[in-house]
């Protein structure tokens, strides 16, 4: 009987002192501080403004083309008896080179001929003043009064001087198609197309031959309304000149699988605007496209070749190169003042880029600009700062659109 109540009992006990032990621990426990919830202030990254002299670059792009080209016709017809090798596609030749040759044997006769012919007016003349000079003395001898011109044989001495000089005229012109069977390159080129061969006949006016100088290339380089603000470009009004030459031009180009690079210069404008796309074409100059220049690996500028160019533009003073997440809106930034609060800045854009934004006024040296981008900015709005703030890079001398 005693082992079953003690054996009811034990557990009670148990429960009992368990029971009492937690009312007491919860009797013993500190009072609970309530405390509002902690709300921190947004992380955001800065950049710092330094201010600098920045040259703009306008980037465009054009193909080459000879600054010279030219058309060779013969000004006498007849066979070709020669043709330089020089005169083929792609061939270089000197000034004053023979480039072909004309049979000269019939202008050779003519010559000759014409020598002839000279030398009988020549006779004529001398005949004729001689007689004259008879004439003179019979009249002082036998006439009175004045001699009439026809007695003196005036009119046959002209006559006799009119023949001379036609003769030397004709002389002269039979010279000149001699020498013209000789077609000579009238300037330092290339040959960029041939359409005749030796044996051919050839007339008057007869399209040789097509080609150009190699002195200096040029490059058409079409620019939009909006960026001739960056550049000097060399303009021309009616009755003054224009500047000697404009600013220099980078040209970029992809040959035999790697890039190369020239230099040149702007030296006009095209009179008009293109009607179609608005823009103002800017001819840039190379001089000796052809010349090897210091690299003995880069290309000749080619006529033809594709480039890519950066015409070196005017110097922005004391601006600031920031990344276009900056801006907010079309011309304010947010700028973190000393106590780590946001203030809405309205400032001058120079130029914006797809990737950067150059800033004239509204900021100073060494303040720092919000780049990170809030859901809602308020004024005066309190921020904490990233750990390591992007510093504004070394700025270069230049800057892409």
């Amino acid at each position: 009987m005693i082992r079953k109540a003690s054996m009811v009992l034990l557990p009670l006990l148990v429960v009992a002192m368990g029971a009492w032990g937690a009312f007491k621990m919860i009797e013993s426990r500190p009072p609970v501080e309530t405390r509002p919830p902690e709300v921190l202030p947004p992380l955001i990254r800065t950049i710092e403004v330094v201010k600098q002299d920045i040259r703009f670059r306008v980037e465009t792009q054009g193909t080459v083309a000879p600054r010279t080209e030219s058309v060779l016709v013969p000004e006498i017809s007849g066979r070709l008896t020669f043709v330089s090798p020089s005169l083929s596609a792609g061939g270089f030749f000197e000034e004053d080179q023979l480039l072909a040759r004309i049979d000269p044997f019939d202008y050779e006769l003519a010559v000759v001929r014409s020598r002839a012919q000279l030398a009988q007016a020549r006779m004529l003349l001398e005949r004729e003043l001689a007689e004259r000079a008879v004439a003179l003395e019979e009249w002082k001898e036998l006439g009175s009064g004045e001699a009439t011109p026809l007695v003196l044989r005036e009119p046959q001495r002209a006559e006799a001087q009119a023949a001379l000089e036609a003769a030397q005229a004709t002389l002269a012109l039979a010279e000149r198609n001699l020498e013209r069977t000789e077609i000579r390159a009238p300037y330092d080129g290339r040959s960029r197309r041939k359409n005749v061969d030796i044996g051919q006949f050839v007339g008057v006016g007869t399209p040789l031959a097509t080609i150009y100088a190699v002195d200096v290339a040029e490059i058409r380089l079409p620019l939009p309304d909006d960026e001739l603000a960056y550049l000097d470009l060399p303009l021309s009004y009616r009755g003054e000149n224009g500047p000697d030459s404009g600013p220099r031009v980078k040209l970029t180009a992809q040959f035999a699988g790697a890039q190369h690079d020239w230099w040149g210069r702007i030296v006009r404008t095209e009179g008009e605007i293109d009607p179609q796309t608005r823009m103002v074409h800017a001819i840039a100059q190379v001089a000796d496209p052809y010349g090897r220049g210091r690299d003995p690996r880069r290309p000749p500028l080619s006529v033809g070749m594709f480039v890519q160019a950066e015409i070196q533009g005017r110097t922005a003073r004391q601006v600031a190169r920031l990344p276009r997440a900056v801006l907010r809106g079309d011309n304010q930034v947010l700028v973190v003042d000393a106590q780590l609060r946001l203030r809405f800045r309205d400032v001058l854009l120079v130029r914006a880029g797809q990737q950067e934004v150059l800033i004239g006024e509204g900021l100073q040296a060494g303040e720092l600009v919000a780049l990170s981008t809030l859901d809602t900015v308020t004024e005066g709005m309190k921020v904490r700062l990233h750990a390591d703030p992007q510093a504004s890079p070394e700025a270069p001398r230049e800057i892409l659109p």
